[in-house]
């Protein structure tokens, strides 16, 4: 008998039991809170390019591809690439196993450095890697994005650039519409505002501005009925709180939004 789908159902359980137990709950902050004054972030590479995240929210990511199968993905904020050739790997993995076709990655960043641009364009798999610098909510980004996924379906979105309140707002504004029903638009960083009030002295967003509060705009603008696609069609996205609660330790609590209509 294949018990499969009762694991699932029993791993689920299990999951959102353990996100309710304080004490683990107390200690997941506290370790985030901890191992961030180290960068611990920092610590990993994918394929050789340092990928900067958790690796508990690459798996999740990892999950999503799978199940979504997506032909493209677009990611703000690009840093060293690690991530891109991440996404490259995954839909490279896709279409050798027959399940997507013509995939592209497309990194958008307002400042890719030179050095950083030679290791992505020269890394074996940066063929299906496209780089577009520029401010990810200018008019003219976007266009070309747009330009870039063509008729490439399904999308996926990741934000991770500027983490203040007003420039995530206007990413998810934007981006929303590239993301195909079933598919995800993932915001990274919204822990932002579980840390400490004194945990970003040197940056322009810190708690009560960042990208869980424009997560939170985002989520309150689509329950209005104000976020549309291309056509004028609302949309309606919906945070997995799934994933929350299996990952425990992640940059991106309430971050996984899931196109549903």
């Amino acid at each position: 008998m294949d018990d499969h789908a009762e694991f699932l159902r029993e791993r689920q359980t299990n999951s959102a039991a353990m996100a309710k137990d304080g004490k683990v709950a107390e200690l997941t902050r506290d370790w985030i809170h901890a191992t961030a004054e180290h960068k611990y972030s920092y610590n990993f590479d994918w394929c050789g390019l340092p990928i900067i995240q958790y690796p508990q929210d690459m798996v999740a990511m990892q999950e999503i591809i799978w199940d979504v199968k997506p032909q493209v993905i677009v990611e703000t904020g690009i840093a060293r690439g690690g991530s891109l050739v991440f996404y490259s790997s995954l839909l490279g993995m896709l279409e050798d196993a027959g399940l997507a076709t013509d995939t592209r990655v497309v990194g958008v960043d307002i400042d890719i450095r030179p050095h950083n641009r030679t290791r992505i364009e020269s890394h074996p798999l940066a063929k299906r890697i496209e780089l577009l610098q520029g401010g990810s909510v200018d008019d003219s980004t976007v266009a070309a994005v747009w330009d870039l996924i063509g008729d490439r379906s399904p999308a996926l979105v990741c934000l991770d650039s500027n983490h203040t309140h007003d420039h995530v707002l206007a990413e998810l504004e934007r981006y929303a519409p590239m993301v195909d029903v079933g598919s995800y638009l993932v915001v990274f960083d919204t822990v932002i505002e579980f840390m400490p009030e004194d945990a970003y002295p040197n940056r322009p967003w810190g708690v009560g501005d960042n990208a869980y509060t424009a997560v939170q705009a985002f989520l309150q603008a689509v329950g209005e009925g104000k976020i549309t696609d291309r056509q004028g069609r609302e949309m309606a996205f919906e945070t997995n709180f799934d994933i929350d609660n299996r990952l425990l330790i992640s940059v991106a609590p309430s971050g996984y939004l899931k196109r549903v209509a």
